[in-house]
């Protein structure tokens, strides 16, 4: 049946006489409307109650009440015919918030209820809905809509619009053409920029960290591939060939050439899987490890390479299943996590400096430094304890290199006996103190076991040991938050025996069991029903994906993938793991990223109103849901798509779901950076708002003209 709805306003008391010169209320009041349809009659109707000098409406409950007696009087128009339910009469009242700038408080949702001779109670513990938290702070006038059917069922808030936003830089309507940065630029990393860099102080490599531009310094243009760019090798191919053109720099193929880094043939370069303490190849190496750590039976499934070269130790790792997260810094090593992921290795631009890294607390089952050159001691042993924060219960520590097997290298490290057998007593100790376990010491490993809980270590600590535990800081905030030389408390037990924080399931059964973090309640707004529910919610959106939306995602055509808005990790888990990999980034202040860990997947935080620490070209499919919506108050959508630009290969694919309006506007941007799109119903068909945009960067040549902002990166 159609129905046509009309809402009709009157003024309760004095017509509204707050309302300013525009007819506008003041923020922070209320607004409350019946919106009714056509009669079998064809007669309309129309009921409000309104505030206005007369009327202050102070909080909830009182809104609560009148929401009622307008529903009251709505119930005695029986005769309506009309509705969103077939086959029953339904009212809808419409209650608009108008807000202040900081704060946005819709009412409280009304407890179902039949509306007889008793008024409904109201229901003082629920809150507003999903959307209106979202959108608390940012809108000045808000809309929630409640549905009553003909026989007096109340039903909850089930909608939620934000009507007018607070203003904002708006961007130009305009179609702008942003045109090449210029070769110059073709290895741009704004948050990483070696010029920039300089401005910073020396001390603990602080001027290696993340130093993004401001504002009024970000290019505004498009990374250009270097001259004779050509699309990677295919994994498993990729792990051993890379382009010499796509990322010319041959001083590794030098520096390391007795190491068996890397080795430039002709127009590629070949990675033989060494290492500067594993020459005779990474499968080697870790089989060496495997002789003393259990790596083959889904107990260890997330690794953690700090300082990691060309990555050849996360790349043979796969071979057994474990997902390695490997970092190093943009440094005199040119391009080391470029060629990483060149490979189709998970890599990052990344430091152990003064701020914690990117990832939350109990999120790796193994850590590794192979000669990585960090001092472990220094600093009252901040850098150890890092890691001690980002290792699970029971994970395990791995040091290869300085100062392991002092007796037999420390003459060919040029220093002396004394200095390298004080370095390793300096590390012994501060494992001790922090309640580690040396598992094995043989040849050029040494490898350290984290306890499964504290209950013995506090024991321990009450004796005024150092480090001290962490009193009140959130171990899972790590973006731009200083490391600390307090040890990160484990989760309370019950039992000596205890896995502190839950025992994980071995993979891949971890994939897709309820994690620790959820079925313990540590995350009391997702629940175990709304994992298994959004797990299986992706399962069917990626089959839908691979069949209809972008086939080759079933081919193993993308090897580099991330997952801009990751969520519960529920598009990686979905996706599979045979021949690509997922990097899943959640927003900085979400703290779900500790739920991905535990299902074995990767990820970190991110603020996408700044670049990622990566190098351009080094994806091969950007997925995101709502991610677009959910920065639009915060920067310009332009700078989150040339960011994806900057990170996308030529070729490479780009996933967006997100609502319509957003996502045209998206489009218009998209035409302007050489991207080819079209938009995709969503999977329960044409109806619903959120659609799925699909599109493709094209490959293009720098014709040797460049328009840059100005001359700060390179």
């Amino acid at each position: 049946m159609n129905t046509k709805l009309q809402n009709m306003k009157m003024a309760v008391n004095n017509g509204g006489k707050n309302a300013d010169k525009d007819g506008e209320r003041s923020p922070g009041e209320w607004n409350l409307d019946i919106l009714v349809g056509s009669d079998s009659k064809g007669q309309e109707h129309g009921y409000s109650v309104q505030n206005s000098q007369g009327i202050k409406i102070m909080d909830e409950v009182v809104l609560g009440q009148l929401v009622i007696f307008v529903f009251t009087l709505a119930r005695l128009l029986h005769h309506f015919d009309c509705g969103f339910l077939v086959g029953a009469s339904t009212y809808t009242a419409h209650v608009s918030t108008l807000c202040t700038r900081t704060h946005c408080a819709p009412p409280q949702r009304l407890a179902s209820s039949g509306l007889g001779p008793s008024f409904p109670s109201i229901a003082t513990s629920a809150g507003p809905d999903e959307f209106s938290k979202k959108a608390a702070g940012r809108c000045q006038r808000m809309e929630h809509y409640i549905h009553i059917d003909g026989h007096g069922t109340m039903f909850f808030l089930l909608h939620s619009w934000c009507l007018a936003k607070w203003p904002k830089k708006e961007e130009s309507d305009d179609t702008v053409h942003f045109e090449s940065c210029g070769l110059k630029y073709s290895e741009l990393t704004p948050c990483q920029d070696p010029i920039r860099a300089h401005k910073y102080p020396r001390d603990k490599l602080v001027y290696r960290e993340r130093h993004c531009p401001a504002e009024d310094e970000r290019q505004q243009c498009l990374v250009p591939a270097p001259r004779g760019y050509r699309t990677p090798f295919s994994w498993p191919k990729s792990r051993e060939f890379a382009w010499f053109a796509n990322v010319p720099h041959k001083e590794l193929t030098v520096e390391k050439a007795i190491q068996n880094w890397i080795q430039y043939e002709g127009d590629r370069f070949r990675f033989p899987g060494g290492g500067t303490m594993f020459p005779r190849g990474a499968g080697a190496y870790i089989d060496d490890i495997a002789a003393l750590i259990p790596l083959a039976d889904g107990s260890i499934r997330t690794a953690l390479d700090t300082g990691c070269g060309v990555a050849s130790w996360g790349a043979y790792l796969q071979d057994r299943n474990i997902l390695a997260m490997s970092f190093a810094p943009r440094d005199s090593h040119e391009a080391q996590v470029q060629f990483a992921l060149e490979r189709g290795v998970p890599a990052m631009i990344g430091i152990m400096s003064t701020e914690r890294l990117p990832y939350p607390a109990r999120a790796f089952d193994m850590a590794h430094c192979s000669r990585c050159l960090i001092p472990w001691s220094n600093y009252d042993g901040m850098y150890l304890i890092e890691v001690d924060r980002v290792l699970r219960p029971g994970g395990y520590w791995i040091l290869s290199g300085p100062p392991i097997n002092w007796k037999t290298h420390w003459k060919s490290w040029k220093r002396t006996e004394d200095e390298v057998r004080g370095e390793q007593e300096s590390i012994e100790d501060l494992a001790r103190r922090l309640c580690w376990k040396k598992v094995a010491e043989k040849g050029n490993l040494a490898i350290w076991q984290k306890p499964w809980n504290h209950a013995d270590c506090a024991k321990y600590h009450k004796r005024d040991i150092l480090p001290k535990t962490c009193q009140g800081e959130n171990a899972d905030f790590a973006w731009y938050r200083k490391m600390e030389t307090c040890m990160t408390p484990l989760p309370e037990v019950q039992d000596r025996k205890d896995v502190a924080g839950g025992k994980l399931q071995k993979w891949p059964n971890r994939l897709t069991a309820v994690p620790p973090r959820i079925a313990s309640g540590s995350l009391p707004t997702i629940s175990a029903d709304d994992y298994n529910a959004d797990t299986q919610l992706w399962l069917e959106r990626v089959s839908y994906y691979k069949k209809l939306v972008i086939t080759p995602l079933a081919t193993g055509r993308y090897r580099n993938i991330m997952d801009m808005n990751a969520g519960l990790g529920g598009f990686a888990a979905a996706l599979g793991v045979d021949k690509s990999w997922v990097m899943n980034v959640v927003p900085y202040d979400a703290n779900t990223l500790g739920v991905i860990y535990e299902r074995g997947l990767i990820g970190t935080y991110q603020n996408w109103c700044e670049a990622f620490s990566t190098y351009p070209r080094t994806y091969d499919l950007l997925h995101a849901t709502s991610l677009l919506s959910l920065y639009q108050d915060r920067c310009n959508m332009s700078d989150i798509l040339l960011e994806m630009d900057r990170i996308l290969r030529p070729e490479g694919a780009v996933l967006m779901r997100d609502n319509v309006d957003v996502l045209n506007k998206a489009r218009k941007i998209m035409s302007s950076m050489r991207w080819e799109s079209k938009l995709v119903d969503h999977e329960n068909g044409p109806f619903v708002e959120e659609k799925i945009l699909v599109a493709v960067k094209k490959y293009w040549v720098d014709n040797g003209e460049s328009v840059s902002k100005n001359e700060t990166s390179s």
